[in-house]
C-alpha cells in the first residue's frame, strides 16, 4: 500500500488549478530491492512524465577513470539483450572478442617507441574487422524509435556531478511500455558500440572544452577550486582517461551504481498511484538488490589562501569567481539562494544594475549557487565578461565592492522581499508542468535524501533576514576563501 506523505507544512508550495498542497499529494513507495518511487496524480491531460534518477555522477569517479558516468549515459540508449540487437547470443560473442582485440592493441600502443609496428597493424586490423562484424547485429536507436512510435516526447538524459537522470513524457496508456523498457535497461543493458561511442564523447569534449574558451576556463576554475575532492574533475572526463577506458571497466561501474537501490523513480501525471505501484512491482521488483555503492570519503581541505588560474585563448576575456560554501543540507543553503537572487535575479538585480547598466563595466554578469554540485561542499560562483575597454581586473574590483555592500549595508526590507518573491515565483513556475515537478522531486530525493527538502527549503528561504545575508557574506565572501579564473587573450601580457 502507498504511504502518503507527512502533513503539509505551513506555506508549502502549491501548483496551479487550485490543487491542494504538494506535500499532501506526493505518494511514496519503496520496493523490497530498495528502489524509491514518487508519484503525483495530475489529471489535466492524459500524459505522464517519468524520470529515473540514479545517485551517481562525476563525483563517484576516480583519477584515471573520469568520464565513465557520462559515457554510460550515452551507452544506455544502445539497448539491452532484447532491444537494439538482431541476435544477442552471436553479438555478445563478437563483443568479447572485440574487447580482447582492443586490449591487445592498447597494450602494444602503450609500449610507445618500443611497440612492434607489425603487431600494431595486425591488432588494429583484427579490432576493426570485429567492430564491423559487431555492427551487423545492431538495430540502431531502437529504444528511441519505440518511444517515438508510441507518442513519447522529450526523451533525454543528463549527467552531472551528483546524479544521472533519464527522462521522457508519454501518453498515460503507454506507462507500462515505459516500465518494460526502463526495467530492461536497468537489469540487462548491453554496452554495444562502446568504442564508437567513446569517439563521439571525445569529439564532444574537443568541441565543448578543448576548443571552447568558456569550457577551458571552467575546467581550470574547478581544478583550482578543488585540490582533493572529485568535484574538481570534469564530468565529461579527461581525454587520456576516456581513451584508456575499457568496456569491462564501464560494465563494472554500471553494475556498481545503477541498481534499484541507488535509483529514484518519479512519475507525475494521469496515473492511479495504487495501479502504478503494482506496475512498478511487476517490472522492477524482480531486479536483485545490489550492495550499497562505495561512499565518497574525500573531504576538500580548508583553503589557506586565494587561488588563481589564468587561461590563454584567442577570445574575449572573462572571469569566474568562486567562494567555497557548504553542502545542500547546511542551514546557510537558503541564505545563498537569497543572495543569488539579490545579486543576479533579473535586470533589476544588484550586479546587473550596477555593472551592466550604470557603470557599463560588464557585457554580462550572473551568479550560481551549488557549483558544480550540491551534495557536498561546493561553490558560489560569479561569472562576468568585461565590456571593452574595461579589464577583468577592473571588473573584479567592481564585483568585490558589491559583495562588500552585502557585508556592511543591511538589505532593505523591500529589496529583500522582492528577492524572496522572485525565488518563490520561480519555484512555483518550475512545478507547473509534470516534467518540472518530476525533475524537482527526483532531484531532491536523490541529492538531499528526501523530496520534502523542496517545501522545507521554501519555508527556510521565507525566514531569511537581512542580518542572515550580511552574516553569510562576511563569513564566506573573503579573499582566503576565493578562487578566481581569468580568460585572457593569447599573447597578452
Amino acid at each position: 500500500m502507498p504511504v502518503l506523505s507527512a502533513e503539509n507544512p505551513a506555506g508549502a508550495p502549491s501548483v496551479k488549478h487550485s490543487e491542494v498542497g504538494l506535500a499532501e499529494r506526493v505518494v511514496e513507495h519503496r520496493l523490497s530491492n530498495g528502489l524509491q518511487l514518487l508519484m503525483v496524480e495530475r489529471h489535466q491531460t492524459p500524459v505522464v512524465s517519468c524520470i529515473i534518477a540514479y545517485k551517481v555522477g562525476g563525483v563517484n569517479e576516480q583519477p584515471g577513470m573520469t568520464g565513465v558516468a557520462h559515457l554510460y549515459e550515452h551507452l544506455a540508449f544502445k539497448g539491452t539483450q532484447t532491444i537494439g540487437t538482431k541476435d544477442y547470443r552471436r553479438e555478445v560473442a563478437v563483443l568479447r572478442q572485440m574487447d580482447q582485440a582492443w586490449s591487445d592493441l592498447r597494450k602494444e600502443r602503450d609500449k610507445g617507441p618500443d611497440a612492434d609496428p607489425d603487431k600494431l597493424t595486425a591488432y588494429e586490423k583484427r579490432f576493426r574487422d570485429l567492430e564491423r562484424e559487431s555492427e551487423t547485429y545492431v538495430v540502431p536507436n531502437e529504444v528511441g524509435e519505440i518511444y517515438e512510435r508510441n507518442g513519447a516526447v522529450g526523451l533525454n538524459a543528463t549527467t552531472g556531478k551528483d546524479l544521472t537522470r533519464y527522462v521522457v513524457s508519454l501518453p498515460a496508456n503507454r506507462l507500462e511500455l515505459w516500465a518494460a523498457i526502463e526495467s530492461d535497461r536497468m537489469a540487462h543493458a548491453v554496452l554495444r558500440e562502446f568504442y564508437k561511442e567513446k569517439n563521439v564523447v571525445l569529439e564532444e569534449r574537443r568541441l565543448r572544452y578543448e576548443n571552447s574558451p568558456s569550457g577551458r576556463l571552467y575546467e581550470a576554475f574547478l581544478s583550482a577550486a578543488f585540490s582533493a575532492h572529485p568535484y574538481g574533475m570534469p564530468v565529461i572526463g579527461w581525454t587520456s582517461d576516456l581513451e584508456a577506458l575499457s568496456r569491462a571497466q564501464t560494465e563494472t561501474f554500471f553494475r556498481t551504481y545503477y541498481g534499484p537501490g541507488n535509483a529514484v523513480i518519479a512519475i507525475m501525471g494521469d496515473i492511479d498511484p495504487r495501479a502504478t505501484i503494482r506496475l512498478m512491482e511487476r517490472y522492477f521488483g524482480a531486479i536483485p538488490m545490489q550492495p550499497p555503492p562505495p561512499a565518497v570519503v574525500t573531504i576538500e581541505p580548508d583553503q589557506a589562501g586565494e587561488r588563481r588560474a589564468e587561461v590563454e585563448f584567442e577570445a574575449e576575456p572573462s572571469v569566474l569567481i568562486g567562494y567555497h560554501r557548504p553542502a545542500l543540507d547546511h542551514p546557510d543553503d537558503a541564505v545563498f539562494d537569497v543572495i543569488d537572487s539579490l545579486l543576479s535575479g533579473g535586470r533589476s538585480s544588484r550586479l546587473y544594475k550596477t555593472l551592466v547598466k550604470e557603470k557599463q563595466r560588464a557585457v554580462n554578469v550572473s551568479t550560481s549557487t551549488g557549483v558544480p554540485g550540491a551534495r557536498y561542499p561546493n561553490l558560489f560562483m560569479i561569472q562576468a565578461t568585461p565590456r571593452f575597454p574595461h579589464t577583468p581586473n577592473e571588473l573584479e574590483t567592481a564585483i568585490y565592492a558589491e559583495l562588500d555592500r552585502l557585508k556592511t549595508e543591511p538589505v532593505q526590507p523591500r529589496e529583500l522581499q522582492k528577492g524572496l518573491n522572485n525565488l518563490d515565483a520561480d519555484r512555483i513556475r518550475s512545478l507547473d508542468s509534470n516534467s518540472g515537478l518530476a525533475s524537482h522531486l527526483s532531484y531532491f530525493q536523490a541529492v538531499a535524501g528526501t523530496w520534502r527538502y523542496l517545501p522545507e527549503n521554501r519555508e527556510r528561504i521565507a525566514r531569511v533576514k537581512a542580518e542572515d545575508v550580511s552574516r553569510v557574506a562576511r563569513q564566506y565572501f573573503v579573499k582566503s576563501n576565493r578562487v578566481v579564473a581569468t580568460l585572457v587573450k593569447k599573447g597578452k601580457d
